[in-house]
């Protein structure tokens, strides 16, 4: 036991010699989560910038102009007689749409000829494409609504009747699990996650591919012969320091007041599984690579589109079943599958069953492969020290 904890203490002092990988590994998810968050914070998209050409120039142009001015989401930048050279300027001025309000607008609407609004919308930014989308929907139903209630009180029905008339149903949207559809509960869990798998994997890259590079593995073959010592050795600075890591970054969401249910016993059950699963495949790369370049190159080719392949902002059913099946043996992919249904739906550990099956599943393949090769390189190295001693005697 003294010979590991020495072993311990020697790990903890290489480990914190090496500047780059504290950097990563203690600076990368508090930074990251400070900016993600701050980014996401205002929760919703506003003041998205539309022009409005009004070519009719009437009393129901400028009431439809005054509706757009009141919604939050939109921001009239300018309001024009005639196109001009609106697609000239989209590079620079960026506008989220553009809105056409025809010749004869207010005269074809009282003689019910129907006109209609030409609405161009800029789908280079599909989030703000959508989100304006929805918005000048809203404003011109809106409007529309009150022209034909409007147009039925004038027939003589009673206001009351008019608005039946016009209504056959009403709709009544009750929003669920982030209700408030505030964008840093929907992103920042997901990708504080993500940063934790991938510093993970950076670090556990470097844990025996250094010993390679610098000759430290033939001074640990001399200490035991016997792969499952050396990995409890390389793996308890890092049981130490991973949770800690783990609950700064939990702060980040009662910091950033997301509505999510994270500090329970299934959540601390899967903060666990994927610990294990990126730790373990961090030291197989690690063995199996002896090279911390490339080792951190490769595990970086699977940490970088690790997000999207999550499924976590688009569905995987929505993947091509090859790239579907490959993302199923990425940690982040069951993590954050499992994370929904516990944070958002309030899940037990029964209802992420199947995510955690398959997380025990990387872990075990993983750890018995990493296990196996770390034995084979053990006995290379005693066979190559066995056959240069005697050589060295003959």
């Amino acid at each position: 036991m003294k010979d590991f904890i020495r072993l311990v203490k020697v790990e903890f002092s290489r480990i914190f010699s090496n500047n780059v990988l504290l950097a990563i590994f203690i600076g990368a998810p508090i930074f990251y989560g400070f900016i993600f968050g701050y980014v996401y914070q205002q929760g919703k998209v506003v003041n998205l910038p539309i022009v409005i050409v009004d070519q009719d120039n009437s009393p129901a142009s400028d009431k439809i102009i005054d509706a757009f001015s009141d919604n939050e989401v939109l921001m009239i930048s300018d309001v024009r007689y005639s196109t001009g050279h609106i697609l000239a300027e989209m590079p620079i001025k960026q506008y989220a749409a553009i809105i056409t309000l025809p010749t004869n607008f207010e005269a074809d609407i009282f003689q019910k000829r129907h006109p209609e609004i030409q609405v161009d919308l800029n789908m280079a930014n599909i989030v703000n494409a959508n989100t304006a989308s929805k918005a000048i929907q809203s404003v011109l139903m809106t409007i529309n609504a009150g022209i034909e209630i409007e147009g039925l009180k004038k027939t003589g029905l009673h206001p009351t009747q008019a608005v039946a008339s016009y209504e056959s149903f009403k709709i009544n949207f009750n929003k669920l699990y982030n209700s408030t559809g505030n964008y840093v509960t929907f992103m920042l869990p997901g990708m504080l996650a993500a940063i934790m798998q991938q510093i993970i994997f950076l670090a556990m890259a470097l844990v025996f591919s250094r010993d390679f590079e610098d000759n430290y593995f033939g001074s640990l073959v001399k200490e035991s012969r016997f792969s499952l010592y050396h990995i409890a050795v390389k793996s308890t600075p890092f049981f130490i320091m991973i949770p800690i890591m783990w609950a700064i970054v939990s702060l980040f969401i009662p910091y950033f007041q997301i509505e999510a249910d994270v500090f329970n016993f299934p959540m601390l059950i899967l903060v666990t599984l994927l610990t294990l699963a990126s730790m373990f495949i961090g030291m197989l790369f690690s063995l199996a690579i002896p090279s911390q370049l490339k080792a951190t190159e490769l595990l970086m080719v699977i940490s970088t589109p690790a997000f999207v392949l999550s499924g976590f902002t688009w569905p995987t059913i929505a993947f091509p079943d090859a790239i579907s099946n490959v993302a199923q043996f990425i940690p982040l992919t069951q993590f954050l599958s499992a994370f929904r249904k516990i944070a958002f739906y309030g899940g037990n550990v029964s209802s992420i069953a199947p995510e955690i099956n398959k997380l025990l599943l990387i872990i075990f393949v993983s750890f018995i492969t990493m296990v196996l090769l770390l034995q084979y390189k053990i006995y290379k190295h005693n066979k190559r020290t066995q056959e240069d001693f005697n050589l060295e005697q003959n």
